[in-house]
């Protein structure tokens, strides 16, 4: 890699969509995981609305829809990515209960206090953890719950390549207390926080990525930028394996007030 730092940013969206739509998860997570988020929320009923924002193809929100009564609206700025979701939601017999939307994060097609529970799986990086826990505040019902997990430091102080990386890639990580207290300050009360296991990065995201990237290679043999996209997600996989100790994803679960 040369001193500049690329990060998924800076490639084309419509590469970005192909890439990733190859894979059940687009982000680092589990069923486990998820069940585990889903363990702290209470209230939930069959006339329950859910928003699953950020949520890719749903393979996560297929474990959500198993697992929760209620009704789920998931969200994602990707048509193909919507596509999937409904495809794979009729393929499992949930598409009277889960339906994808093209939707951007920041103008989400709901009404004020309709929701009964947020959910989003590292996708609130997209619009910054303090912005999301600040503008869906609204869409919550009084009591109702936000479940995220997003990117966090685990220390104080890392080595400068795996800070500057991040520094880069989404200036917005920071530690898991100051993550709580932003979103105290936004009006929740913390529920629960914790660190998602490794295997959620290296067996549920990265490893899979390897046979995706040689057949992308193969299909875009010669062609530089799918090239430099696939050499960055190899870097970006190799930092985890680096510098795993320093920085994870985290999920943050709150209560509104």
């Amino acid at each position: 890699m040369t001193d500049e730092i690329k990060t998924i940013h800076d490639f084309d969206f419509n590469l970005i969509c192909e890439y990733f739509s190859g894979l059940e998860r687009q982000g680092p997570g589990s069923p486990e995981a998820t069940l585990k988020a889903l363990s702290f929320i209470s209230g939930l009923n069959g006339e329950s609305l859910i928003a699953d924002i950020g949520c890719g193809t749903g393979g996560l929100t297929i474990t959500l829809a198993k697992n929760a009564p209620g009704h789920i609206t998931g969200i994602d700025l990707f048509p193909s990515f919507i596509d999937l979701f409904n495809f794979n939601a009729k393929k499992v017999n949930l598409e009277s209960r889960m339906k994808g939307v093209v939707a951007s994060m920041d103008k989400l097609p709901f009404k004020e206090e309709e929701l009964d529970l947020i959910w989003s799986e590292g996708a609130i990086y997209n619009i910054g953890f303090e912005k999301g826990m600040n503008e869906w505040h609204k869409f919550l019902k009084k009591g109702g719950f936000i479940a995220v997990s997003e990117a966090s430091w685990f220390t104080e102080k890392r080595p400068e390549e795996i800070n500057r990386f991040w520094e880069s890639a989404y200036p917005e990580i920071d530690t898991i207390a100051n993550k709580v207290e932003k979103m105290q300050k936004a009006g929740y009360i913390p529920v629960a926080t914790f660190i998602l296991p490794e295997n959620c990065w290296i067996e549920n995201f990265y490893k899979p990525q390897v046979l995706v990237q040689e057949n992308f290679l193969k299909k875009y043999a010669g062609n530089e930028t799918a090239e430099e996209f696939v050499a960055n997600e190899r870097y970006e996989a190799g930092l985890y394996y680096k510098y795993k100790e320093f920085y994870g994803y985290v999920f943050y679960i709150g209560r509104k007030i």
